[in-house]
């Protein structure tokens, strides 16, 4: 814990834009023409971070004692918008470990910073070791439950379909190409019986869900996204995206795919 390790140089220039909105099917014309930075694409920024920080802060016997691995919880806090193709550089370090039932989940804070060292955006990733022993250490991800905050009458739904061009596509812009998305093989040793989306599109594709439904803005008024992955949106199946007000500029969604919850607590913020 404490440990940082980084810097890992990144740059969202206005091509890999254009082609993260083209894998991700933003609605958004200027995000489209590689104009604004949509909030959830600087998940592509942190994914050697990522591996990086697993790789050096788990411990062995941790990693040893499970049986699998899948992703958790995200949460991404901007602050400020992102410009296309300014220098960013991100660090990562432990930020904390728990038990959550038979399995332990791990939170990496990744920081990422501007060309004159300025913090830019935070990312909380939570992976869950599957069967992991460990003990309780550091703090929990940052809270996103919306239940009691989140108004009784959904403001509007949305629906999102999902192919393998999606997956083609997303796989290129942040450099996941993880087997289990590509092949029903592959698919099966992760646990399920047909390839599925990457749990960061899920989560892009509900960012612009939720932008549509409220219609208070476009991507760069975006300065939090939280999400907790419930389950994989299986290739082929479209994504159907409920909206509540949780607040002033504050917005919570669930999602469903194939008649169950792909992602739950989800929120949204808006800065003023």
């Amino acid at each position: 814990m404490g440990e940082r390790l980084g810097p890992f140089p990144g740059r969202l220039d206005a091509d890999l834009v254009r082609r993260y909105a083209a894998a991700t099917r933003d609605p958004s014309p200027l995000v489209a023409a590689g104009l604004v930075v949509p909030a959830v694409a600087v998940v592509t920024q942190v994914w050697h971070a990522m591996e990086a920080g697993l790789a050096a802060l788990l411990p062995d016997p941790v990693r040893a004692s499970a049986t699998g691995a899948v992703h958790g919880e995200h949460d991404i806090v901007l602050h400020r918008p992102l410009v296309p193709g300014e220098p960013l550089r991100t660090w990562v370090q432990g930020h904390g470990a728990r038990p959550a039932g038979r399995n332990l989940a791990v939170t990496l804070h990744h920081r990422t910073v501007d060309g004159s060292d300025r913090l830019v955006a935070e990312q909380w990733w939570t992976t869950i070791f599957l069967g992991a022993i460990g003990e309780p250490v550091g703090a929990g991800a940052p809270d996103h439950h919306f239940p009691e905050r989140a108004g009784d009458t959904p403001l509007g739904a949305v629906a999102v379909g999902t192919d393998n061009a999606m997956v083609h596509g997303y796989a290129e812009v942040s450099g996941d190409r993880s087997e289990h998305h590509f092949t029903a093989e592959a698919a099966r040793r992760s646990g399920f019986d047909r390839p599925f989306l990457h749990g960061l599109c899920t989560m892009a594709l509900c960012a612009h869900g939720v932008l549509t439904v409220v219609g208070e803005g476009g991507a760069d008024r975006v300065r939090r996204v939280a999400v907790r992955f419930a389950a994989p949106v299986f290739i082929g199946d479209d994504v159907a995206i409920e909206v509540r007000r949780a607040g002033d500029g504050a917005f919570a969604f669930e999602a469903a795919a194939g008649g169950g919850a792909v992602i739950r607590n989800g929120l949204l913020e808006l800065r003023p």
